[in-house]
């Protein structure tokens, strides 16, 4: 394991120069990938998460096929909620869904407090191993309260969130409860990653982006909030990401990350307009975009690195996850050219 302080990753986070910009992709290992579809087997992922020489090889994949300054747990949001025995496997073609959805009072028994060492040991190992063999920052991750819940409440994915807006509308109280116990588990989970030797976080609001700013304020701020207040004592970077939160952004930031998640719908320009300089922005390639040929690709690219201006505090990544069906050549090639074209002042890298 070297000594990845001075690491590009870690240099962005801090907003520090460095002799390039760095770049990782959210879902960059996974189904994009050939070795991947090789090595998975049949089964839910969550098979697959349990198996920690599985879950080690397929982290490492895109570390090795891109370049990347990065690597992601290769893990699920819903894991931490699973392990504890909730009633959620993740559905291929479908996402997570729940047997049984969230729906009184007397499910909140159904979300005891999540032990790693007990309910997730597996996922430790992972962590361990990865530290042990790779030589970029490891991402540990877990899903936002808000997000999580949502999949709790619906059964499954959503595309209008009606249930989860009906309860925390009509039943606050309750709702309080859910997300209370969720952050708790989140930040269990969390803390269980950098203790076991992640380099940073990154807390998945993927769906918050469905949510007008008073709404978000009131019923989702507080527990995400709670979050990064019980890790701020671990000193590492602290993500947050949404889709379609171009209008949370100041709220999300208010919650404690020292590094903002930025989705293709908002210019990078935009969100340092909103936030200013108190946070590292990352992001923010439309995915899509990588479906096109080259010269799309690399135009874009060239725009996403044009609008950060040569500001240190950039991480460039996609503004959501990688698509199944994007071709990992070109995703090589993003990372060749954000690394040849971002800034270089020739400061340290690791």
């Amino acid at each position: 394991m070297s000594d990845l302080t001075s690491s590009a990753f870690l240099r962005a986070c801090r907003g520090e120069p460095g002799s390039r910009v760095p770049v990782w992709f959210m879902r960059q290992a996974g189904r994009s990938l050939p070795e991947y579809r090789a090595i998975r087997g049949e089964g839910s992922i969550n098979e697959a998460i349990a198996k920690p020489d599985l879950a080690t090889e397929i982290t490492l994949q895109p570390v090795r096929r891109y370049g990347v300054d990065a690597a992601i747990l290769f893990s699920d949001i819903v894991t931490p909620v699973h392990a504890i025995g909730f009633g959620i496997d993740i559905k291929p073609g479908v996402g997570p869904v729940a047997e049984k959805p969230f729906a009184s009072a007397a499910d909140l028994d159904r979300l005891r407090p999540l032990d790693p060492d007990v309910d997730t040991p597996y996922v430790l190992e992972t962590v361990r191993n990865l530290v042990a063999e790779l030589d970029v920052p490891l991402i540990g991750f877990a899903g936002a309260p808000f997000t999580v819940a949502s999949y709790l409440v619906e059964g499954g994915p959503s595309k209008t969130h009606a249930r989860t807006k009906q309860m925390l509308h009509d039943e606050p109280a309750l709702w309080h409860n859910l997300l209370d116990r969720l952050a708790d588990i989140a930040i269990a989970s969390l803390r269980s990653q950098v203790e076991n030797g992640a380099s940073a976080i990154q807390l998945f609001d993927s769906w918050a982006g469905t949510l007008d700013p008073t709404t978000y304020e009131r019923s989702v701020l507080p527990a995400s909030t709670k979050v990064f207040e019980a890790l701020a004592d671990l000193d590492v970077p602290r993500i947050h990401f949404g889709v379609n939160t171009g209008e949370l952004l100041p709220l999300m930031a208010s919650a404690g990350a020292t590094v903002m998640g930025v989705d293709w719908r908002t210019p990078l320009t935009s969100a340092r307009a909103r936030l200013g300089d108190t946070v590292t922005l990352q992001g923010n390639l439309d995915p899509a975009v990588c479906l096109a040929s080259w010269p799309v690709v690399e135009r874009e690219v060239r725009r996403v690195l044009a609008e950060n201006a040569g500001n240190p505090a950039h991480i460039f990544n996609l503004g959501h996850g990688v698509m199944p069906a994007i071709d990992p050549e070109i995703l090589e090639q993003v990372v060749e050219l954000v690394h040849a074209e971002g800034r270089a002042d020739g400061g340290p890298d690791a």
